[in-house]
């Protein structure tokens, strides 16, 4: 296979020597992902990491901040294997103790999150089915103004920005930890001229419509998943697209609603009012067992009806 050699991404070889030295069970992911992907996977993957950890400090502390994300999410994941349900949590349980626990979103949940796109196999091919299906379709487009709920670590945000030049965006999530996260990740590409970070609740707040809009594994989050994609159904422009994902059988400290399939989530977009255009889905990883429910990324390509 025609791999970029390491060398030639310095950032992405520092990451591999901390993880091969101070996180041995994550020791080997960075060669992995660049076997499944090649060289143009180590290409994103060094950009992002020049930009937001430049120094060998920065990138330690979000190898840490992965390496306790994902433990905990594997402990999680081997309990939801043998339960088949996730803990009885409220939303607002999830909020305190995850959203607005700012030592724990800035030092695990946040950088946890952006290394796990590269990372999880399944997570970035999510991205390539992003770039393929959706961006390619903004960018071709009149307006290329866009707006991400539930932003998180603003990746997808990133990813318009920094390869759309006329695109303009605003992002809203409900987290100050995301939202300075997102202000820092747009500033780190030259782009914080171009994107709005609003820190508040779009079922509070509604957004203005845009014709563009994306909304990345925040449906397991939610009491009523439904309620929230009307919202984001009125957001969107008539003739516009969302870009809309969600995690099934994936157990974090924050996912509430479980989806045990993607036809599950399809049912949902449809009672919102989206027609889907596209869909996409990929396993974490084989069963350990037949019927042993395993994560899975799903995405879909919508318009309203």
């Amino acid at each position: 296979m025609d791999l970029q050699p390491l060398n030639d991404t310095p950032r992405v070889q520092s990451l591999r020597d901390v993880f091969a030295t101070r996180h041995r069970f994550s020791k080997g992911l960075v060669e992995r992902a660049q076997a499944a992907f090649g060289p143009a996977w180590s290409r994103d993957f060094e950009s992002m990491l020049v930009s937001l950890f430049p120094g060998d400090d920065r990138l330690g502390a979000a190898a840490r901040g992965y390496a306790a994300f994902a433990f905990d999410s594997m402990r999680r994941q081997k309990a939801f294997e043998a339960e088949r349900e996730y803990p009885n949590k409220t939303y607002a349980d999830a909020a305190r103790e995850v959203y607005f626990n700012e030592e724990h979103m800035e030092r695990e949940y946040l950088p946890g999150l952006l290394l796990s796109h590269f990372l999880w196999p399944h997570h970035y091919r999510q991205i390539q089915f992003f770039d393929t299906a959706f961006l390619s379709g903004l960018q071709r487009a009149e307006s290329a103004t866009f707006a991400e709920v539930g932003i998180g670590t603003a990746l997808f945000s990133r990813r318009i920005l920094e390869r759309t030049p006329s695109a303009r965006g605003d992002g809203y999530d409900i987290s100050p930890s995301s939202c300075r996260y997102a202000e820092q990740h747009v500033a780190a590409i030259g782009a914080a001229d171009r994107y709005v970070v609003h820190c508040q609740d779009i079922l509070e707040t509604p957004m203005t419509p845009v014709p563009w809009l994306v909304c990345v594994e925040v449906l397991e989050h939610l009491e009523d998943p439904v309620g929230f994609l009307r919202a984001l159904r009125s957001a969107l422009q008539p003739g516009g697209k969302a870009f809309i994902t969600a995690a099934i059988n994936a157990a974090h400290s924050d996912h509430i609603y479980l989806y045990r399939s993607a036809a599950e989530v399809e049912q949902d977009l449809e009672r919102a009012g989206f027609t889907i255009e596209q869909s996409f889905a990929a396993t974490a990883f084989a069963p350990p067992a037949p019927g042993v429910p395993v994560p899975v990324a799903a995405a879909f390509v919508a318009y309203a009806a």
